[in-house]
């Protein structure tokens, strides 16, 4: 029996998730990375890693898809599942600016199907291992400034979520992490982020590997540092 630990990934074809899948790998994990839709980064990153890569095309916000993934993956042990799928929309409206898909598309993408995916593969997790959604600073109330106000609600709604599975799995031996990777330059952080992805992603892999063995949620950034809610 194979002893490679193992990640899922939601969200791998670019950005910080296609960061993170070539971080695991490069670290010895066997990963399963979903794509959106067909991915020439990941298909590249296949050709180095070989069969220590498996890609799965799922949308994060069809249901359906993400439930047959999980029938696909049925006795797939992972010691960690790392949901980063998310978007960022009209992040410079205000409310009364933003057309209502836009709005209900972030929350669709960013807070309700992280969860459903967590409440899915929840199972699948060692129960030492790490159920970790990618968050954001701009998700803590407390701290907020105004700056992407759409953005970071639907952030914050993922965070509300997060502590509300854990208040139904209080005492679940597995971590819950929200973690925060900083504003790192993506095609969705935009190049005014002040981070490079090779900044920000091998210290979010650090944290996740940190916590492994240590129930409970906490909402972090990419130091390990707790950030409030």
């Amino acid at each position: 029996m194979s002893t490679q630990p193992a990640a899922l990934i939601i969200g791998a074809s670019r950005g910080l998730g296609l960061a993170l899948a070539e971080e695991y790998l490069s670290r010895g994990w066997h990963v399963v990375a979903t794509t959106r839709r067909p991915s020439e980064s990941l298909n590249d990153l296949e050709k180095r890693f070989g069969a220590c890569l498996e890609i799965e095309q799922v949308d994060v916000v069809d249901l359906d898809a993400v439930q047959a993934l999980h029938r696909r993956q049925q006795g797939r042990i992972l010691d960690v599942l790392f949901v980063n799928a998310g978007i960022c929309k009209a992040n410079a409206l205000t409310p009364l600016q933003v057309s209502e898909k836009d709005y209900l598309d972030m929350l669709l993408t960013n807070a309700l199907s992280p969860m459903r995916v967590i409440e899915i593969f929840h199972d699948n997790v060692k129960h030492n291992g790490v159920l970790a959604v990618m968050s954001s600073e701009l998700g803590s109330i407390t701290q907020s400034t105004g700056f992407w106000e759409l953005y970071s609600s639907s952030k914050a709604a993922l965070n509300m979520l997060m502590k509300s599975f854990h208040a139904r799995h209080a005492h679940d031996s597995r971590a819950l992490l929200l973690v925060a990777p900083g504003w790192v330059r993506t095609d969705m952080g935009t190049q005014s982020a002040s981070l490079e992805v090779s900044e920000s992603i091998p210290l979010v892999v650090d944290v996740v590997a940190r916590n492994a063995g240590k129930p409970g949620l906490r909402f972090t950034d990419r130091h390990g540092a707790e950030l409030p809610w």
